[in-house]
């Protein structure tokens, strides 16, 4: 019995220390990855009623102007689209001082990108935080992408019409059109630990966030939508509107928990004053 008990704590010795190995070896090929990181504009939000992000009505009488923000990432040879804002045909529009929230586009992200010299062909991949229309808009003009998405967001949107939900731009990938992989758990995009999706559901059932690890700037997170604002990150604010209350706030722990230990530079997605912490494009992070 000791013999088995031993031989057993060995081994998980030994799978500990081969993990640790694993795990340093990532950290130092990320610090080593050849990897940019642009702040794309993809819109901006009109929140006439505040409360409807808080399900403790925190906000009574309260309105407030939110960027949308996406990001572009070179891996390498490689591009990678976080995000895919708010659609084009909102562009020009104005904003509603009487709508509950309302939507404009100024520049969309073809028109972004071609400052940089990057066709919307050049992006192989198209990862997105989750299925809401200011995140998922402009999705079509990205047709040679793969997509990754939630594994919980992919499943919702197959189970058939949803209440708000208007799954248009990504039709190509959910009728088989487009290449599309379901994320569940955190998804290690170019198997470096460079630029890893990070499992914050919650918002919705397969909401993730992304890290990317930078040479010179180090660990930047971007939210997704687990806080649209500062005020609900530190006081834990929950949207009415999330699909999961306990996943939400265990989220919201996670990536504060991230932030602190990894040193990293958080950006909340909605947030204007966290998007400042990138450089204006056509300016990029490094």
């Amino acid at each position: 019995m000791y013999a088995l008990i031993g031989g057993a704590a060995l081994c998980g010795v030994a799978a500990f220390s081969a993990s640790g190995q694993s795990d340093r070896s990532k950290k130092e090929e990320a610090s080593t990855a050849d990897v940019q990181l642009w702040r794309l504009d993809c819109g901006a939000v009109r929140v006439n009623d505040l409360n409807a992000f808080s399900d403790v009505h925190a906000y009574p009488g309260r309105s407030r102007q939110l960027a949308a923000s996406c990001y572009l990432i070179r891996h390498g040879a490689d591009y990678m689209l976080w995000d895919a804002g708010i659609p084009e045909k909102l562009k020009g529009k104005p904003t509603s001082a009487t709508d509950p929230i309302s939507q404009t586009l100024t520049v969309t992200l073809p028109e972004q990108l071609a400052r940089i010299d990057v066709k919307p062909e050049q992006i192989r991949l198209l990862g997105i935080s989750h299925y809401h229309g200011d995140h998922i808009g402009q999705a079509p003009a990205f047709t040679s992408a793969k997509l990754l998405i939630g594994k919980g967001d992919l499943d919702t949107l197959k189970a058939g019409p949803q209440p708000r939900i208007d799954p248009a731009p990504l039709a190509r990938w959910l009728t088989g059109g487009g290449e599309v992989e379901a994320v569940a758990g955190d998804k290690d995009v170019f198997g470096d630990g460079s630029v890893v999706m990070l499992s914050l559901p919650g918002h919705t059932p397969g909401h993730h966030g992304l890290l990317v690890r930078l040479r010179n700037k180090g660990a930047v997170l971007i939210s997704g939508d687990a806080a649209h604002f500062n005020e609900n990150l530190v006081n834990d604010g929950v949207p009415a509107f999330n699909t999961d209350r306990a996943q939400s706030l265990a989220s919201l722990a996670r990536l504060k928990g991230l932030a602190t230990n990894m040193n990293a530079t958080l950006v909340l997605q909605h947030e204007p004053e966290d998007i400042i912490k990138l450089p204006v494009f056509p300016a990029s992070a490094n």
